[in-house]
């Protein structure tokens, strides 16, 4: 069928041109915009900014923590932490959302009690693991892993289960064995639906990670939140805020960047988008 006159194939048709950054850039515009006009009315007396204080207060407050080494030092607290949590979350989520995928006994063995389990709230686990693993580090990173374990196991799962049954029958058709029916069939499959769990854990870890450090830390974001609140410091509040949804972001970023070469053989319409 010929293309009518004055058309071109969608293959011919010119894209915008797309520039280096762009996508940063653009997604900055509205919290800066939102910041801005903040700034704008406390220094116009529209608001008083007494609890909840402009940028620049926060700014000068980041940047205070930052020149004294104290921001550094939570900093890290807090992103060792994540990263120990995120870790062992991680596998065990893997293993499980594995073992229960592909195996219908284990899922009827398992998953209830797994889906009762998810439904208590972060909080109400840390008593329990203060009085098994004391106040130090292992009960906060258990609290983590918790707190990543379950989106990654639901992930796993849940591509496992929604694998297209034709595929699996063309691997059988064709003989494969069953380690070559999951390394060519299942694997391709199930990855994109991992990678995004991952990415849900890892912000669930950083939720978990505030949570652990508001009860018993010496050091952490978590614990400068709590010390804002207490010497009443909305400013160090926000600076404190802030630091975790840049760290945050940054870890979010290298993860996607780690993992999408693993998804780079997929033709999605993102791509053209």
């Amino acid at each position: 069928m010929r293309p009518e006159a004055g058309t071109l194939p969608a293959a011919a048709v010119p894209t915008a041109p797309r520039l280096p950054g762009g996508r940063v850039l653009a997604g900055l515009v509205l919290p800066l915009a939102l910041a801005l006009a903040w700034e704008a009315a406390v220094r116009a007396g529209l608001a008083q900014g007494r609890l909840v204080p402009p940028p620049s207060r926060v700014l000068a407050t980041l940047w205070g923590l930052a020149a004294s080494g104290e921001l550094w030092t939570h900093v890290l607290a807090s992103l060792t932490r994540v990263a120990a949590g995120f870790g062992f979350g991680a596998l065990a989520g893997i293993a499980v959302g594995a073992l229960t995928g592909t195996l219908p006994w284990m899922r009827r063995l398992l998953d209830p009690s797994l889906q009762a389990l998810r439904a208590i709230p972060s909080i109400a686990w840390v008593p329990l693991f203060i009085l098994w693993f004391g106040i130090f580090e292992t009960s906060k990173i258990t609290l983590i892993a918790v707190g990543v374990f379950f989106p990654v196991y639901l992930g796993v799962a849940g591509a496992i289960a929604g694998v297209d049954r034709k595929l699996v029958e063309v691997g059988r058709v064709f003989r494969l064995s069953r380690a070559a029916l999951a390394r060519r069939i299942l694997l391709p499959a199930v990855l994109p639906a991992t990678l995004v769990a991952l990415r849900t854990g890892l912000g669930l870890g950083f939720m978990f990670v505030a949570a652990a450090e508001l009860l018993g830390a010496s050091e952490g974001l978590g614990y400068l939140l709590l010390d804002g609140q207490q010497l009443g410091k909305p400013d160090q509040i926000v600076a404190a805020i802030l630091a975790f949804a840049i760290l945050g972001k940054l870890c979010d970023a290298v993860l996607v960047g780690l993992t999408s070469p693993l998804a780079r053989w997929q033709d999605t319409a993102r791509e053209s988008l």
